[in-house]
């Protein structure tokens, strides 16, 4: 069986944009995904619920995973090499778009090419976080106030199906249920849209 396992960061991030990409390449190679795994979550979450031991589970020798990029796979170095090394343990072969890498066994120039992007990639997000702390600190330091004025509620992506929440909450589904019906969100985002606005 073929998966996909998408993960974006935050709701500024789009979930489509990695499904058109790994869509485009079974396209060109003829493949086609027989399930995907999606979520929108911080990678700093452990990796049960990033859905990573749910996708270790689900996976079979003989299979192929595909995702976008490396950074998908792990909050750090260590994380991406560990579950790498336990993919083919299993003998699941590894496809990562970016960075053009197809991983189906131990080949020590593989592992040396994974340690060295993953390093980069952490190193990247070390910069961008330092630099967003300077930034705010500065922001601080001027006399800004920062975060939202009280009492207001953000727009959400959940703003376009209210009224089919609010519905098939009162039928009584669970929130675990809503989100699979709806395809996409997680049962916490959800739960927190219902209970700032007061839905139910």
């Amino acid at each position: 069986m073929i998966y996909s396992y998408i993960r974006v960061s935050t709701s500024l991030q789009n979930l489509n944009n990695q499904m058109e990409e790994i869509n485009r390449y079974c396209s060109l190679n003829d493949l086609k995904v027989d399930e995907q795994i999606s979520i929108e979550i911080s990678s700093r979450k452990d990796v049960r619920s990033r859905k990573i031991s749910e996708l270790v589970e689900r996976l079979k020798s003989g299979d192929i995973l595909i995702v976008t990029e490396l950074s998908r796979l792990g909050r750090n170095t260590g994380e991406v090499i560990q579950l790498i090394d336990t993919l083919i343990k299993m003998n699941v072969e590894i496809r990562i778009l970016k960075q053009n890498l197809f991983i189906k066994s131990h080949d020590p120039m593989n592992k040396m090419l994974i340690t060295i992007l993953s390093m980069f990639s952490e190193f990247e997000r070390d910069i961008i976080s330092q630099r967003t702390k300077e930034s705010l600190q500065n922001l601080k330091d001027r006399g800004i106030k920062l975060g939202k004025p009280v009492g207001v509620i953000q727009s959400s992506k959940y703003d376009v199906d209210k009224d089919k929440i609010i519905e098939l909450l009162t039928l009584g589904l669970s929130y675990r249920k809503v989100v699979r019906h709806l395809g996409y969100g997680s049962e916490s985002s959800l739960f927190n849209y219902v209970r700032k606005r007061k839905l139910i």
